[in-house]
């Protein structure tokens, strides 16, 4: 018993011993040779110098194999291109999504709620800044600013819209007006698809109600209902007063109070953005809207310069079937009677003038029908002036 736990504890610790290596060596069958390399001579033989061989790097083609891959290379560039033309359309198309100048010089028909958001024309001013006659456009406050509602502001363009359409329509004068920075190529675009004028400059004090002195050397014209200048109104330009607008637009209301005033002085509706901190009591049609927003002043201003355009075109239209959808001015009309008034005097003098001359009384004829011409001429022109 005391053998057996001996025999069976060192047995234990000789199998987990390490196997000496005089063992291994022992036990191997495999034998190992050193070799060493001869040294070569220094001097003499040919045959046992080092050929270029020897050197030859396997990484690095030779020239035969280099030439050999140039002439492939036809072949590989012609394959390259068949794959390309038959692979060219697969893949999505990379296209740009936003074009700062579109809105310029394509603006929209109309503007929906989603372009209104992401030209931040929902973004009012601070809640300390806000007047309280905008609360009815104001959805709410967000990290203390005012938020706008974009279905107020969609559904007050439209209507500004319409107001445009409908003053264009009727032959009327529209001013666009924005004096910020910025806001040239748009009021510029706007009033080259409306046909009317823009002023991008500080707004002169008096320009309307003071007009007489200060655009008495403004340029007139008189034109027909397809905007044809007609002649022989030279006399009537010169003692015409300077023409002010039917309707104005202002992009910006804080900077041209001033403008504003005068329009209302003179009864001359007008359209304006209202923001958070402006009054919209100023503007007959008000667009609450970011008036800070240059993408959202751009949408604004087209939107308006659409409505212009529209009402041209179907003016024109009109005009040509033999619809003329305005009046003359009463200075004008005045003018044409008078005119028409002396013209037809003028032959009813001469006929008499030939009377009198197949008569024989050609010098009493002729004194009697310049008498009553200018007699009936006197007549025409009191009434006309009252």
């Amino acid at each position: 018993m005391i053998l057996r736990n001996i025999a069976v504890r060192h047995g234990r610790k000789a199998f987990a011993a390490p196997a000496p290596r005089t063992c291994l060596r022992a036990l191997s069958a495999a034998t190992t040779t050193t070799t060493t390399p001869e040294a070569t001579p220094l001097s003499g033989d040919a045959s046992q110098t080092p050929t270029p061989a020897a050197f030859h790097n396997p990484r690095i083609p030779s020239r035969a194999a280099a030439d050999q891959q140039s002439d492939t290379i036809p072949d590989d560039f012609r394959v390259f291109n068949t794959i390309q033309k038959r692979t060219k359309k697969l893949g999505s198309a990379v296209e740009l999504r936003y074009i700062p100048d579109e809105i310029l010089k394509n603006p929209p028909q109309d503007a929906s709620l989603e372009l209104l958001m992401a030209s931040q024309a929902h973004m009012g001013h601070n809640t300390s800044l806000w007047n309280p006659a905008n609360s009815r456009y104001i959805y709410g406050v967000r990290a203390g600013i005012h938020i706008i509602s974009l279905e107020v502001t969609a559904a007050h363009l439209r209507r500004a819209a319409r107001v445009v359409e409908d003053v264009a329509y009727r032959g009327g004068l529209v001013l666009f007006v924005g004096t910020r920075n910025g806001h040239m190529p748009i009021v510029v675009r706007a009033a080259e698809l409306a046909g009317a004028c823009h002023l991008f400059d500080k707004w002169t004090p008096g320009a309307i109600t003071n007009r007489d002195q200060i655009l008495a050397s403004a340029e007139l014209r008189i034109v027909d209902q397809l905007d044809r200048e007609l002649e022989d109104f030279d006399k009537h330009l010169q003692d015409r007063r300077p023409v002010v607008p039917d309707l104005v637009v202002c992009l910006n209301p804080l900077e041209n109070h001033t403008l504003l005033h005068e329009c209302g002085l003179e009864n001359i509706p007008t359209i304006g953005i209202i923001d958070t901190d402006a009054d919209p009591t100023w503007v007959t049609y008000a667009i609450p809207a970011n008036d800070d927003s240059l993408r959202a002043v751009a949408v604004i201003g087209g939107v308006l310069g659409r409505a212009g355009q529209r009402g041209q075109r179907r003016r024109l239209k009109d005009a040509e079937n033999g619809i003329v959808t305005w009046e003359n001015p009463t200075d004008i009309s005045k003018f044409i009677a008078l005119e028409q008034a002396a013209k037809e005097a003028a032959e009813k003098a001469e006929k008499k003038m030939a009377k009198a001359r197949d008569q024989g009384g050609e010098q009493d004829g002729v004194s009697a029908a310049q008498l009553e011409a200018f007699d009936y001429f006197q007549k025409k022109r009191d009434q006309g002036e009252k």
